[in-house]
């Protein structure tokens, strides 16, 4: 059986739901421009004067109307100053309070309703235009949907039930107006709303192109910067290793001293290849961590990126493994980014690998001059035959060190040499001194 009480109880939550769900807001509140407001202004003025006018019109007349064939009926209407008083404070209450319309749509809903209602029969049409102005705007720019909804089909049905058929609310000439005008206006309305529709969605799908393609971009561009770091710290060291390896293969036999120097610069090389991938592989994971621990448990500690300051250890690593290299540096010594820094040693860094992959044989010289306005980075080889892993190159650096270059306004020029040989030359602007 159906538990009654439960049924009520259930009921009463209901109605208390839908309570307090009217008191809440669907939406947020309309902003209305400066032009909006002084239309609803001008609307509400233009149809208070026609009001008013009608109001004094009316006063003190009375209406014959013929409601059967013979037989008249008079219709009073109010008369004296009480009575025009009565019917323009109507008019002036109903149409002014039309200026805030989209601001207070419910409020002006309710008091235009309670003045339509309170207007003789006999001169209805009096607040009827305001009435309809003021369902209009409740329907469209109230917030309140729920509260709305319960509002509007009473208001009409008080309003509608409130002539009689002596006097109609609307002459029978203006009816297919009455019915064409909010027909026009659902049009333009659902009109307008389609467009600005369509035109919220195509900004929303080209805001999600752009957005699409600029991490689609900010992807290459990491990408790019990773396969360089990658680039300038593999190649080069694991160059000197293999060459390392491969002298040291072929003197094993005869001279183990030279051999075990060899295999001890090949130690040192991996073990800096190990550092610069420990550094950029921690830019990429970015795990957290504190610290990281070595093989043998101790903590590692973090090393800077290479700089000028590391051009004579990596000049130092190439004559090790068998490629005679001379450093100069001319210009005093200035101040300068440690972006630049990096970008210079990595210039040398893949230029000496070059040469030690394609100019076997060669001896090489590095120049790094201060100048007045701009650093300039030269490199050099006399020029040999190429290395066992010479075709394993692709040009990838070179295209690399141009990026690096380009971020700081650099240029980088290649090429060989009259005389013989290849040239390397970036050319990176600098600040005056």
């Amino acid at each position: 059986m159906i538990d009654v009480r439960t049924t009520l109880q259930r009921l009463r939550e209901a109605a208390r739901r839908t309570v307090r769900d009217a008191a809440l807001p669907t939406g947020p509140p309309l902003r209305l421009s400066r032009r909006a407001r002084q239309f609803d202004v001008l609307v509400a003025l233009a149809l208070g004067i026609a009001t008013v006018y009608y109001g004094i019109d009316n006063t003190d007349n009375i209406v014959v109307r013929e409601i059967a064939p013979g037989v008249m009926h008079v219709v009073p209407r109010p008369s004296g100053p009480g009575g025009m008083a009565f019917m323009v404070t109507l008019a002036v209450i109903a149409s002014g309070a039309l200026a805030l319309r989209r601001r207070y749509p419910l409020a002006v809903l309710c008091v235009v309703t309670a003045a339509t209602l309170a207007t003789p029969q006999s001169v209805l049409r009096l607040t009827f235009y305001a009435f309809v102005i003021a369902v209009y705007s409740a329907a469209v720019y109230s917030p309140y949907r729920v509260a709305t909804l319960a509002a509007l089909p009473v208001s009409v049905v008080l309003v509608g039930t409130s002539g009689n058929s002596v006097i109609p609310i609307i002459p029978n000439e203006y009816v297919v107006l009455l019915i064409l005008v909010p027909m026009a206006v659902a049009a333009l309305g659902l009109r307008t709303w389609k467009l600005r529709t369509d035109e919220g969605r195509t900004r929303l799908f080209a805001l999600e192109r752009e957005q699409a393609e600029a991490l689609r971009r900010a992807v290459e561009h990491e990408r790019a910067r990773i396969a360089r770091e990658l680039h300038d710290v593999v190649t080069h060291n694991v160059s000197v290793m293999v060459i390392q390896a491969g002298a040291a293969r072929k003197i094993m036999k005869t001279a183990p001293e030279q051999a075990d120097e060899a295999l001890l610069a090949v130690e040192a090389g991996g073990r800096a290849a190990m550092t610069e991938l420990r550094h950029v592989m921690g830019l990429l994971t970015m795990s957290g961590e504190d610290e990281e621990t070595d093989e043998a448990g101790r903590a590692a500690e973090l090393t800077p990126q290479p700089g000028l300051d590391e051009l004579d250890t990596l000049v130092g690593r190439v004559r090790d493994a068998g490629l005679p290299v001379d450093l100069t540096v001319t210009g005093p010594p200035r101040e300068i980014p440690s972006g630049v820094e990096l970008t210079v040693y990595r210039v040398v860094q893949e230029a000496l690998t070059n040469t030690v992959k394609h100019a076997s044989g060669a001896t090489a010289s590095v120049t790094v001059a201060y100048e007045p306005e701009r650093l300039r980075v030269e490199v050099t080889d006399t020029g040999g035959r190429p290395g066992a892993d010479a075709a394993t190159g692709n040009g990838r650096g070179l295209i690399g060190l141009r990026e690096r270059l380009a971020v700081y306004d650099g240029t980088l020029s290649t090429g060989r040499r009259l005389t013989g040989g290849y040239r390397v030359e970036a050319l990176i602007p600098l600040e005056a001194p």
